[in-house]
Order: structure tokens, then sequence, then C-alpha cells
């Protein structure tokens, strides 16, 4: 039986698989527009006994004990799909997902040894693929991603079907939600990107109000190259931080 996790488990689970809500621009939430993966959490449920309590403790039959446990929730997260909102984190979590695999099967090997020390080692490297899996997913920035959302519906489903009056009613939320992003700031590791970030938020912001002017002129080609100019402004934005 796994051990109780500490109120850090629940807020990283919280985190990580809690839901956040379009209201404000009127899109309806759905699983294709949350970056989760529910598999991704559940593994988590293993890796922080494994990682937390049996790995600094040196318990080593505790890490051995865990290996069915590892092996369930790790078949589960392989056959995971990724919701749409992240088809463009597709080839880094393919990329991921097999050097996880590799560390799943060295975990394996290493459990069934006598080798102590090969046991802690892949028991590391278990946990930092794990780590590596839940950032390529997570957004850098919450503002980011609330402009995703909306920007992902808008592009994916708005666009390709001519919804043009339905573009129009997002384009305030558009840009209040860029000009969050433009006062957002970034975490440490990542400070040394602050003026790349600040000024490809900005074009993301103009970008935003240029969408809404475009729009009250009615004109559905120039409105659809807006959207498009905006969809590329946001992935000029992203790059920053691939």
């Amino acid at each position: 039986m796994l051990k109780k996790s500490s109120i850090f488990s629940v807020i990283f689970l919280f985190l990580l698989l809690s839901p956040i809500c379009l209201s404000a621009s009127g899109l309806t939430q759905t699983g294709e527009t949350e970056s989760r993966v529910d598999e991704l959490s559940e593994f988590h449920e293993i890796i922080y006994p494994i990682w937390h309590t049996a790995y600094p403790e040196k318990d080593y039959a505790a890490l051995r004990e865990y290996v069915p446990e590892v092996n369930r929730l790790a078949k589960n997260l392989f056959d995971a799909k990724l919701p749409g909102i992240l088809r463009d984190k597709k080839a880094k979590w393919d990329q991921g997902m097999e050097q996880l695999k590799k560390a799943v099967e060295d975990y394996n090997k290493a459990a069934v040894g006598e080798d102590n020390q090969a046991l802690l080692d892949a028991a590391e490297t278990l946990h930092a693929k794990f780590e590596m899996m839940v950032r390529i997913i997570r957004p850098v920035l919450k503002e980011i991603d609330e402009f995703h959302k909306v920007l992902y519906v808008v592009y994916h489903k708005y666009l390709p079907d001519k919804k043009i009056d339905k573009i129009k009613d997002v384009t305030d939320d558009f840009i209040l939600k860029a000009e969050a992003i433009t006062k957002a700031t970034l975490p440490k590791r990542l400070e040394g990107k602050t003026e790349e970030f600040l000024a490809a938020a900005k074009d993301l912001l103009a970008a935003s109000k240029k969408l809404k002017e475009t729009c009250d002129t009615e004109n559905i080609e120039a409105i659809e190259k807006a959207v498009e100019s905006l969809h590329t402004k946001y992935q000029n934005l992203e790059k920053i931080f691939d």
C-alpha cells in the first residue's frame, strides 16, 4: 500500500488537473482545451513515494515493492492521448515518452538485481524523466495558457467553419488576455528570456487589437488573415521557451 501523499502532492495534482473556466470568453470548456493528461498525474502517485520517501531513506525494499504499481501506471501513461490543445507538443511528447519507457525498463531491471546503487540511480532517472514529461505539457505561464485556450477554439473550430460572428465575439477577450501576458512575470529559471518575451507579448497584443479592428470592417478575407497573423504571433511567443 502506498504511503499518504503530503500536502505538496495534493497541490501538485490540483494544479495539474483543475480545469480553467472560459466563461469570460463565452467558450465551452472541454477536455480538448485543457493542458493536462490525467494519466501523467496518476503516475505521480507512485513517483511521489519513490522520490520523496524511499529514495532519500534508501528504502531498497520499498523501491522494489513499487515495481508492479510503476508498471501498471506506466502502461496507462504509455497509452495516453494528448488533448487537442497540446497537438503542437506531440513530437516532444513522443520523444520524451521513449525516454520514460527506457527509464521504466531500467527501473525494472535494477529492482530484480542486487546492486542497490543501481536501483537508486534508476529511481532518480525515472523521476527525472517524469518531471521532463510534466514540463513538456505544463504552460510556462497561466496567462499564456488562458490566451491559448481561446485561440485554440478560434483557430481550429471557428476559422475553418467560417464562423466569423463567433470570432468577433471573442476579440475583446483576446485583448484582455494578451494584456495580461504583457504584465506577467516569468519564473526565475526563465528570467534571461524576459526581454524577448516582452517583445513577443507586445506583438501578440498588437495582433489582438488588429483582429478587433479588422472584424469591424466586415471583410471576411481580411478577418481570416488577421486570425492567421494572431496565431503566428502566438507561435512566436511559444517558441521562446522551446
